[in-house]
Parts: C-alpha cells; sequence; structure tokens
C-alpha cells in the first residue's frame, strides 16, 4: 500500500505541477500555413465575444455592463489558449460558472427566457471546447484527462447538484463535446510526438552510420599501413641477417647483436601478420575491377604504390572512362604510407566516377612539387543514365582520413559543366608543414567547396 500510495501522490504532484501553472507553451505554427491557425483562433474568440454578450443581455436578462465583462473575458481565454493554455482553462471555466450561476438567479426568478440553454450556452461550451482543444495539444496526457474530468465535475455540480428551474439542459451534450476534442487533441499530439521521435532517431541512426562507416575506413588504412609496416620490418630482418658477411672477420658481439636485431625483427613481424589476419576482410567487394577494397590480396602482397597508377588507368579504360593522365615533375622518393595514400585517392575517385558519371570523360593529374605531391581527379557529364547505388558508399571520408593522416588535405566540388572535381594535396614526408597559400587547393572561382558530410544528392553516395 505504501508504493501505491507514493505512486499516487507523485501522479497529484505532477497534475498539480502542469495544471497549476502559468509557464508559455505557444502553439508552433504550421510548416505551409504559418499563423493562419492562429488568425483563425482569434476570429472564434471574436465572435465568441459577440454571441455570448448578446445571450447573456437577450436570453438571460442581465446587465450589458455585466455582459460585455463576461464575453470579453470569455473570448480572452480563447485567445490566450494560443500561448498560455492552462490559465486560458482555468479563465474559460471560472468565467462559464460565473454566468451560470448568474443566469440561475435569474431562471429561478423567471426573468429569463423560457427554456434557456443552462449549464452552457452555445457561446460558452464553444469556448472552453476550443480551449480544452489547444491544451490537450500543449500538455500529457494525464493532465488533458484531468483538465477534461474536472470540467465534468463542474458541469455535474452545476446542473445535477445545485441545478435551476425553467432551463434546457446541456451539461451531457457539453461533456459529450468535451470529450471529443480532449481525445482529438491527444491523438494529434501523440502522432506528432511520434514524428519527432522518428526524425530523432532517424538522424542518430544516419550519425552512427556515419561513425562506423568512419571506424571501417580507419580500419581498412590500418590494415594498409600495417603492410608497409610488416615490408619495413621484413628488410631489417634480412639486412641484419646479411650484415655480419659483409664484414671481415665480425666480433662475436656484433653478431649476437645482429642476431638480437633479427630476431626481433621476426618477431614483430609474426605479431604484425597476426594481427593482419584479424583486421583484413575475408570477402572483398570490388565491382569494377578496381581493388577498391583493397583488402582482397595475400597477407604478404606488397601495397600499391604510384608505380601502379598506369595499370589502375588501364583497368579503368578497360570498365568503359575515357581517362586521360597527366604528370608533372620530378617524382622524389616518397614514403610508402604517402605513395599508398595517393593511389587509394586516385583509385576511389575513379571508382566514383564510373559509379556516378558512366561514360564520362576522366582527367587526372598528378603533380609532383617541393612540398608534396597535388592529385587531381575531374569528370565530365556523364553520358549514360546513372545507375541507382544500393549501398550508401563514404568515399570522399575515406580521402579525407587518408590525407589528413599524413597532414594533407581533400577538396572536392561540382564542376560548372554538371561534372565532378577531387583535389588532394599529400605532404612530401607524410608530415604536416606550415601552410603556403601557393599550394592550396581551392575550387575554381564561382564554385562551392562540398565536403562528405554535406554533399548534395544529386552526387549520390560520393
Amino acid at each position: 500500500m505504501n508504493g501505491v500510495g507514493e505512486w499516487l501522490a507523485r501522479w497529484l504532484r505532477a497534475l498539480r505541477d502542469d495544471l497549476w501553472t502559468t509557464r508559455a507553451a505557444p502553439l508552433p505554427p504550421l510548416v505551409w500555413l504559418r499563423r493562419l491557425p492562429h488568425g483563425h483562433v482569434i476570429l472564434v474568440g471574436i465572435g465568441i465575444t459577440l454571441t455570448s454578450a448578446a445571450q447573456i443581455i437577450d436570453e438571460y436578462h442581465q446587465g450589458a455592463n455585466y455582459a460585455v465583462l463576461c464575453s470579453v473575458a470569455q473570448g480572452a481565454a480563447v485567445a490566450l489558449a494560443l500561448w498560455r493554455p492552462v490559465p486560458a482553462w482555468w479563465l474559460s471555466t471560472t468565467v462559464a460558472v460565473l454566468v451560470a450561476m448568474g443566469a440561475r438567479s435569474q431562471l429561478f426568478s423567471g426573468q429569463a427566457e423560457p427554456d434557456a440553454s443552462w449549464p452552457w450556452g452555445a457561446p460558452a461550451l464553444i469556448a472552453q471546447a476550443v480551449v480544452l482543444l489547444l491544451l490537450s495539444l500543449r500538455v500529457p496526457t494525464a493532465a488533458s484527462v484531468a483538465a477534461l474530468g474536472l470540467t465534468a465535475l463542474v458541469t455535474f455540480i452545476m446542473e445535477g447538484v445545485i441545478g435551476a428551474a425553467g432551463y434546457t439542459p446541456t451539461g451531457p451534450m457539453a461533456v459529450i463535446v468535451f470529450t471529443a476534442v480532449v481525445l482529438l487533441g491527444i491523438a494529434v499530439r501523440g502522432r506528432r510526438e511520434a514524428r519527432t521521435q522518428l526524425v530523432e532517431q532517424e538522424t542518430i541512426t544516419a550519425e552512427e552510420r556515419a561513425r562506423r562507416t568512419l571506424l571501417e575506413e580507419r580500419n581498412r588504412i590500418a590494415r594498409e599501413l600495417h603492410d608497409v609496416v610488416a615490408h619495413h620490418m621484413s628488410v631489417i630482418s634480412i639486412q641484419a641477417q646479411v650484415a655480419p658477411h659483409l664484414v671481415e672477420n665480425p666480433s662475436e658481439e656484433l653478431k649476437e647483436n645482429l642476431a638480437g636485431i633479427r630476431q626481433n625483427a621476426l618477431e614483430a613481424l609474426a605479431e604484425l601478420r597476426r594481427v593482419l589476419g584479424v583486421l583484413r576482410s575475408e570477402n572483398p567487394e570490388d565491382p569494377y575491377g578496381l581493388g577498391a577494397a583493397g583488402t582482397g590480396h595475400a597477407p604478404d602482397t606488397p601495397q600499391p604504390t604510384l608505380d601502379r597508377l598506369g595499370a589502375l588507368m588501364e583497368n579503368t579504360r578497360a570498365a568503359g572512362l575515357d581517362v586521360v593522365t597527366t604528370v608533372e615533375g620530378e617524382a622524389p622518393v616518397y614514403p610508402p604510407g604517402v605513395q599508398l595514400s595517393a593511389y587509394r585517392i586516385v583509385q576511389e575517385a575513379l571508382s566514383n566516377a564510373l559509379r556516378h558519371a558512366p561514360g564520362s570523360q576522366v582527367r587526372v593529374e598528378v603533380t609532383h612539387h617541393a612540398r608534396g605531391l597535388h592529385l587531381e581527379v575531374v569528370n565530365s557529364r556523364p553520358s549514360a543514365p546513372v545507375r541507382s547505388s544500393p549501398k550508401a558508399g563514404h568515399g570522399l571520408l575515406g580521402m579525407r582520413e587518408r590525407a589528413a593522416m599524413l597532414g594533407g588535405h581533400v577538396s572536392a566540388y561540382p564542376t560548372l559543366h554538371g561534372g565532378f572535381a577531387v583535389q588532394a594535396f599529400l605532404p612530401r614526408d607524410g608530415v604536416a608543414t606550415p601552410p603556403d597559400r601557393s599550394d592550396d587547393l581551392d575550387p575554381p572561382e564561382g564554385l562551392e567547396l562540398v565536403f562528405p558530410d554535406d554533399l548534395p544528392t544529386a552526387e549520390g553516395n560520393r
């Protein structure tokens, strides 16, 4: 029983907080109609003011000043319900009780019209229904039901307990109307909340999908960099094994140190291969034969470098694109990570062109600067229908991750002629350097940068 009592006490406190407050709860404007509902409600309030005054004077035969005061308060309650529904409900109920009690004395004395509507006149009934509807649209369901119950209780007390003489009872009809509008308001409010929750859930799902894609792309980059590290560890092991034979009469201490280096390299290589066995994807997807997944090789297969760009272009031409390649500058010795990332960026850009611009012409420019490597892949407008992409890709996100990891950056934007361009800059040593305005990769004048998180729908899943 204590648990039930505590629950009832909490419920009553919640009702008190919901129905004994003056806080604002404005009715939001509609998306297209904007303030049209507000204007309609205010017109209803004006109409209620006029008709209520006429009823009080003509039907109940009460004074004009009293009639104007009560009718203005009743109309004001309707307008107030647009912004503060709870105080408006209290005001409307109080005014309705005052009008009913004033009319009761006129009914007993016979001064009112015979068979006058009581305790709810038509204007008061409409006003109370509008206020209850606006109330149920903004407050919790329990508070709406409580307000309906209190209104019905007041109606019962007025008609069934206090009573009057020579009138037409309107209590049952009023309770039915009030119940209908409250149920309508609760249903509309529930539907609006469900839609809001659905939008929030879809937003959370999209964010989680983007986060998961980011982690998958980072895993893929990590796998490839592990391959590069494994290659270097293999070279260290071989060099440590060969080094003693390059020195005449090497000391035992030198042999032991080199043997220790070789053993540590072999152990590190074994651990790397074990990690690669866990990280490497077993079912890579490469719909265009370009190796876009980048994980379909055996663990010991060297990762692609800039020397393999020619083969990549040939594969792309075989897939149906007209590719023109331009190389400027003399290529220095780039670290393996820079070469791998450069290859993957060009590869992903060509894959995007195949997916989203079939039959287009593609220009690939590779420029070697003193500070680093500049890549540009530009495709023209597609000349064939674009196939729908059943799976959402995040290729630009992966490009940006690769470039950022090396201190570089990537920009992507639609061209003026309906194509798409991807530009990337990778520092020569794979380390970020102070910015030099001469190497900035801004898009041509008049074009706006488009990053992966806010690409236009026309670009699909780039």
